[in-house]
């Protein structure tokens, strides 16, 4: 079993994964608020605990993990507890309850993962689904003078938690800077933050609680759900970067305050998606849906395939430009993938590609450097190996990478004639007539198939008619 070195956000530095059940590693990973679709920018946060559970099992670990659905609770300016639900305002918006939205926007973001290979987590707990134990949470919280109660409405107490910014990096000093508009009388800082909220009047989603009806707060949902799942100690947790602050700095002093002792070994942390130099968001108005990338007629893996040139943790700029040159490559390496697997041929290489297998394994296990097993795939298709240990080699790494390599696109059928100028074209070439091969390609093309001439001999596609 390979060791592994993660980047761990709390520590700012990479660490050697120690699971606390040697060969299984258990993960809490947050998903997404269900009030509206996903957009290839969450997509790429989720695709973090994908890949990273790839790589544990290709590596010989167990994996279980954890992903929420969060469908209440989250405002609109959750920075600082304001604003409405945001499930609730697309009920409004949508004319439908809570409930058909949730379950209708959970039914997208599921097919939208399953678009760009992202694996079903093991489990997926629903907010509402765990109301009773966010209350005991908070009542934990409350005899632990971490918490208080006024007019309903509960609050953290970020003072009597005297670590509280350790994983941001914040400060109170920096939290009341931070403060806009008008502060919540009844907060003794500004920073401290709502476990529950009483429920206003014709408010939809209501709950019964020792402080009166109400809803939970959103960080809360994440301790909640995770302790429940995992229990109060488990190996990593993983968000997008935006989750830092002040999603997962509030659910670690949730906790830790409950418990009393560490919960999550490893932070771990995904890079913005950008969009012309902004951030992808909802509520900007500025990202595309995975779906929409299919609408324009691109494999959505390319996605995927574009994601994994830059390391998790860095920002990737997305265009369209970008995404056509990776469906290209994606599609190409398929059809090579399918060549070599075709050929069936065998060579005395086997030292070689265990040195590739190596080399692989070390790039995943060093912080997940993607980029690095990319480039390991682009040395092996130049690479002087068999075809076939080449095929085994892509198919393997496939395990991780996730792109569907086996599945090649398919050949439209040759032209009439075609065929014969193919082979023609492959004896000139053995003869070194490049006059004759030269011309022959041209008529070929004529005919809509382009020809490229490469190591292991021509090959041919046919042209897609518009």
């Amino acid at each position: 079993m390979t060791s592994l070195r993660l980047y761990n956000t709390l520590t700012r530095q990479k660490e050697e994964l120690r699971p606390l059940q040697p060969g299984a590693v258990r993960i809490y990973s947050c998903g997404p608020t269900v009030y509206r679709y996903v957009h290839v920018g969450n997509l790429r946060t989720f695709m973090l605990p994908d890949l990273l559970r790839r790589s544990l099992e290709y590596l010989g670990y167990h994996t279980e993990q954890v992903m929420n659905i969060t469908d209440v609770g989250h405002l609109t300016d959750d920075t600082f507890d304001r604003g409405e639900d945001k499930m609730l305002v697309s009920a409004r918006l949508e004319s439908k309850s809570p409930e058909e939205i949730a379950a209708y926007y959970t039914d997208a973001f599921m097919q939208d993962a399953a678009l760009v290979n992202i694996r079903a987590a093991d489990h997926y707990p629903r907010a509402t689904r765990y109301i009773p134990k966010m209350i005991d949470l908070i009542s934990i919280l409350i005899a632990k003078g971490h918490a208080y109660e006024v007019g309903g409405t509960v609050y953290y107490d970020i003072a009597s938690f005297p670590s509280y910014g350790r994983l941001s990096r914040n400060t109170t000093d920096k939290l009341l800077t931070g403060s806009r508009g008008e502060v919540d009388p009844r907060k003794r800082h500004p920073g401290d933050f709502t476990l529950w909220k009483a429920a206003g009047e014709h408010r939809l989603q209501v709950w019964p609680s020792p402080w009166g009806d109400g809803f939970p707060g959103w960080h809360i949902e994440c301790s909640a759900m995770s302790m429940s799942l995992l229990g109060d100690r488990f190996d990593i947790h993983t968000g997008g970067a935006d989750n830092v602050f002040p999603h997962h700095e509030a659910e670690l002093a949730q906790s830790e305050g409950a418990t009393g002792r560490r919960v999550v070994n490893y932070w771990m942390h995904g890079g913005l998606l950008l969009l012309a130099g902004s951030r992808m968001a909802k509520s900007a108005g500025n990202f595309f849906r995975a779906t929409e990338l299919v609408d324009q007629g691109f494999d959505p893996l390319a996605f995927r395939y574009l994601a994994l040139q830059a390391k998790y943790r860095t920002k990737l700029n997305f265009s369209t430009e970008g995404l056509a040159g990776a469906d290209r490559a994606l599609k190409q390496l398929r059809e090579r993938v399918a060549d070599w697997a075709a050929r069936g041929d065998a060579g005395p290489d086997a030292h070689e590609a265990e040195a590739y297998e190596a080399r692989f394994r070390a790039a995943i296990a060093d912080d997940l450097d993607l980029p690095a097993a990319m480039a390991l795939v682009a040395e092996v298709v130049r690479a002087d190996l068999t075809a076939t240990a080449k095929a085994q080699l892509l198919r393997r790494w496939d395990a991780v990478l996730g792109l569907d390599l086996d599945r090649a696109a398919p050949r439209r059928e040759l032209p009439g004639g075609a065929a014969a100028l193919l082979a023609a074209r492959d004896k000139a070439r053995a003869a070194k007539d490049f006059q004759a091969s030269d011309r022959l390609r041209d008529e070929l093309a004529a005919m809509g198939v382009a020809v490229t001439d490469t190591a292991e001999g021509q090959r041919w596609r046919v042209a897609s008619r518009k």
